[in-house]
């Protein structure tokens, strides 16, 4: 048997060895025209499936030449710049997007309210699951707690494997109605095992919607205002949905085509948005944005900002990885429509939190990040900030600690993931499967006293 340091020896040796033959002759996928990271020469998409859940645009067409236009996005049809005014300053809208997404259509008064009350008929979870099930297995990471009691929750459903559509609805809608629940008890978990903090845990309240439940559950006293409420239910209505072409998206539509339960795509998805690339990205934006707060002395002068942007470009600063985190997207343009719409109403949740000059120090990076952008990488890609840029900013106001920031994310793509789920199930009709071209060369069998 191993001790640990020849353990340790042991993997390093083999992780060596792993590296030189995984790497691939980055040629060989001009040769055979690879399609990296699903993705045409232009940078558009390969077009894999159809959908009508949601759409992305931001370019047109004009003479065959794509045109850079502002970012707009659609679910069944409905901009989302029009579903938010319809909303928002009237009513709660999460739960008529959820609506709108799992059925096409949106809500009569009568419909959204018997499905308001379902979900809340459905928010607590099944008995002895906090204890057995989350409790007794705190996790660092909440998104991995929150995929772990997904996939848990398969053990306490009477039908988990059933493909039926009334059966796949029902699991759909007890998962949008858990997840504020999974995430908030995850957290308190973590909160408690890992930091060493009380543990409180507070019932879901039946007459509160998905964001007045998910404040609830977080504060210690369960108290908020409606204008956090509101904020936090604008966040969730613009992280339900981004078209099938997103990576947690596509997952769901992938799993869903092999025939596996909701249980197990779902947990798929949420092990896709935990990267950091996909909805991890705003935790990496905040993380950013509060490391320039502290590392330049005058948050107003801008030529210190753009050093500071200047050096992350080069691998210098933050995590050395290059990515001014929250700028840029793989298809938005010029600008996208749920950072217009999170900026514009979070100014209001600023000012009640005295929070005018860091909004103002997020707005100056916004602003000349693409040109530093130009200038270090020598190239006109046009780049604008994404929703992640200003989430996390939004998150740190209403007081929701980072550990929380994708799994929120999550508890709004659940509603998006549930509808491509269904669409897959009813109009797919056959496993996905795209082509990989193996480019080892075929070798001999040695005998193991040659090798």
């Amino acid at each position: 048997m191993y001790d640990n340091s020849e353990k340790k020896q042991m993997i390093e040796k083999l992780a060596k060895t792993a590296s030189v033959k995984a790497h691939i002759n980055p040629e060989l996928y001009h040769k055979y025209n690879v399609k990296r990271g699903l993705r045409n020469n232009d940078g558009t998409g390969v077009l894999v499936g159809l959908t009508e859940v949601g759409e992305v645009m931001s370019y047109i067409v004009d003479d065959a030449e794509r045109v850079p236009v502002e970012g707009k996005l659609f679910y069944q049809g409905y901009e989302i710049t029009d579903l938010v005014n319809g909303f928002y300053g009237k009513r709660f809208g999460y739960e008529e997007i959820a609506y709108l997404l799992m059925t096409g259509d949106l809500p009569n008064e009568s419909e959204l309210k018997g499905f308001t009350e379902l979900l809340a008929s459905c928010r607590r979870l099944p008995e002895g699951f906090t204890e057995d099930m989350i409790l007794k297995a705190p996790s660092p990471d909440v998104m991995n707690k929150l995929a772990r009691s997904v996939l848990a929750l398969y053990s306490y459903d009477d039908n988990p494997d059933s493909l039926k559509l009334d059966n796949v609805v029902r699991q759909c809608i007890e998962l949008i109605a858990r997840f504020p629940v999974l995430i908030s008890y995850g957290y308190m978990a973590r909160r408690h095992y890992v930091e060493h903090q009380s543990l409180f845990l507070h019932d879901p309240v039946p007459e509160y919607k998905t964001a007045e439940n998910i404040l609830h559950l977080i504060r210690p006293d369960g108290k908020f205002t409606e204008l956090e409420a509101r904020i936090l239910d604008l966040a969730l209505c613009l992280h339900a949905e981004h078209g099938g072409g997103n990576n947690s998206s596509f997952v769901t539509h992938a799993v869903s085509s092999t025939g596996s339960d909701t249980y197990a795509v779902i947990a798929a998805a949420v092990g896709s948005l935990k990267g950091p690339q996909h909805g991890g990205a705003s935790n990496k934006a905040y993380g950013m944005m509060k490391e320039l707060q502290e590392t330049v002395s005058d948050i107003k002068d801008e030529d210190q900002i753009r050093n500071y942007l200047t050096r992350i470009l080069k691998k210098d600063a933050f995590d050395r990885s290059g990515l001014i985190y929250g700028i840029g997207h793989a298809v938005y343009t010029l600008s996208d429509p749920r950072t217009r719409l999170l900026k514009h109403y979070a100014e209001e949740l600023a000012v009640d939190k005295g929070q005018e000059d860091i909004l103002e120090l997020y707005k100056t990076v916004e602003r000349i990040a693409p040109d530093v952008f130009h200038e270090v990488k020598k190239n006109d890609k046009i780049v604008c900030a994404n929703v992640d840029y200003y989430a996390g900013f939004v998150y740190s106001m209403l007081g929701i600690p980072k550990e929380l920031f994708t799994p929120i994310f999550a508890s709004a793509r659940i509603a998006g993931w549930s509808a491509h789920r269904i669409e897959e199930l009813v109009s797919g009709g056959r496993i996905i499967r795209p082509a990989y071209k193996n480019v080892n060369k075929r070798r001999q069998y040695p005998d193991i006293s040659e090798r």
